[in-house]
């Protein structure tokens, strides 16, 4: 019988959690460093195993998927999404993925772009002023808010719902401070979860009235993503999505279509001001392909050091940074045995930074993206939106999004740290946001 793998040992009754808890993304790239490819760890009674190899990640998600579902932690904090595609398992799952698959064709979400960068335009005319201070993140979650309420659901958006869909949001996000492990369970009425509950409420009421706006007077499709969920059909049954199936897909499109680009933009900006020299070559870029217009997405495969940015800006601050699994049935990872019931960890934060795939891991160096550093890098080296069946079906769109806003910005304005703000600490909860933040000082360019 295969051996159980190494693993810092913890103490008797609360495992390794004094060691992960004050610093949750160190204690797991020394954990990986320390003990290899396969690292056992124990949080209270619940087994853990680290994987940091770019195949075993692969035999998760990829090789021998059907054995993996989501992890306990996230079944149990994330419930409120319901059986959407971020959540739902099996067979429930699979039809709903090809429900949904057209939704984000392509074709479909290049249309999109002019609306990207409109409302990039909109708030840099409204808002920015040269020598503002602006909260960067803050700027950036309303910003592309504004872009899923207007690709999902058109006109019938309206900026007052998409102000209290944002304030709900940010409500529903703060409760996963921390991550999603240890939390008081929601059925407990503390301020904090009657506060949740009340937010998840609103955010019902406003997705269910817009579906049944769309039912009762239904047009076709409309040229956003709720028309073509709407109309989608079950090439076996030829039935469609139920109102519940709707509101789940669509809560999970404003959760993770939102936070994930703002706070890629976010750490974005955030390097930029600390790397001169990358932002003058990012401005030479865009002197040169857009020569003073703002940018379509016909300009996309010229943006070459533009995407390269924003990979790089992935690799070292992954909006998703880490996930789990947990195994249905007894099987072997690079040697060990992984009981049933066991949860496995995959951490973006740490693959991305394993000196094995990328050299001087911890430098901002795009051009290492360009440059032929990162040919035949193994597949799941970098995996910022997963990988396997269950690859973000929207990743397409994020991609597309973060270029685009990150040209329509920077070749209007510099950021700069506002005092105080130039090193900023990354808080590992459902996504990696900065710590109290981002401030910025805006640079009008002439």
């Amino acid at each position: 019988m295969p051996p159980l793998p190494p693993g810092p040992r913890g103490s008797f009754l609360t495992g390794n959690l004094p060691e992960y808890v004050p610093d949750q993304l160190g204690f797991l790239e020394r954990c990986a460093r320390e003990y290899g490819d396969v690292t056992r760890l124990r949080f209270l009674n619940v087994p853990l195993y680290l994987l940091s190899h770019p195949d075993h990640v692969e035999y998760v998600l990829v090789r021998n998927n059907r054995n993996f579902i989501k992890d306990r932690a996230e079944r149990s904090g994330l419930r409120f999404l319901g059986q959407g595609l971020l959540t739902s398992e099996g067979d429930y799952w699979r039809r709903q993925r090809r429900l949904a698959q057209p939704a984000f064709h392509r074709q479909r979400i290049s249309a999109y772009g002019r609306t990207m960068v409109e409302s990039a335009e909109g708030l840099l005319d409204a808002s920015w002023r040269d020598g503002a201070t602006r909260g960067i993140q803050e700027d950036m979650s309303r910003l592309t808010l504004e872009i899923v309420s207007a690709t999902l659901f058109g006109a019938s958006m309206t900026e007052e719902l998409e102000e209290e869909v944002g304030e709900a949001l940010e409500v529903v996000m703060g409760r996963f401070t921390g991550g999603v492990l240890f939390k008081v369970p929601e059925r407990i009425p503390t301020p904090a979860n009657l506060r949740f509950r009340r937010a998840v409420r609103r955010l019902e009421e406003i997705i269910y009235g817009i579906i049944r706006e769309r039912r009762r007077s239904p047009g076709g499709d409309g040229g956003d993503l709720l028309s073509m969920l709407l109309a989608a059909r079950d090439e076996a049954t030829g039935e469609g999505m139920t109102d519940r199936q709707l509101r789940d897909e669509v809560l999970t499109v404003f959760l993770a279509g939102h936070e994930t680009t703002a706070l890629n933009l976010s750490w974005t900006w955030h390097l930029l001001a600390g790397h001169p020299e990358v932002e003058e070559k990012l401005h030479e870029e865009l002197r040169e392909v857009l020569a003073g217009r703002a940018p379509e997405t016909s300009d996309l495969p010229s943006l070459r050091y533009a995407d390269a940015v924003i990979k790089e800006s992935t690799r070292l601050y992954p909006p998703v940074w880490g996930f789990g699994r947990e195994a249905l049935a007894d099987c072997e990872i690079g040697g060990y045995r992984v009981p049933k019931g066991t949860q496995v960890v995959v951490s973006q934060w740490v693959m991305h930074r394993d000196e094995r795939y990328f050299g001087e891991p911890e430098t901002f160096r795009p051009e290492r993206w360009l440059d032929g550093s990162t040919d035949g890098l193994p597949k799941y080296a970098y995996f910022p939106f997963g990988g396997g069946p269950r690859l973000c079906i929207g990743s397409g769109f994020a991609k597309m999004e973060a270029v685009l806003l990150l040209a329509t910005v920077a070749r209007r304005f510099r950021l700069r740290h506002a005092s105080g703000q130039e090193s900023v600490r990354p808080l590992p909860s459902l996504t990696l946001r900065p710590d109290n933040g981002l401030r910025m000082v805006l640079e009008e360019r002439r």
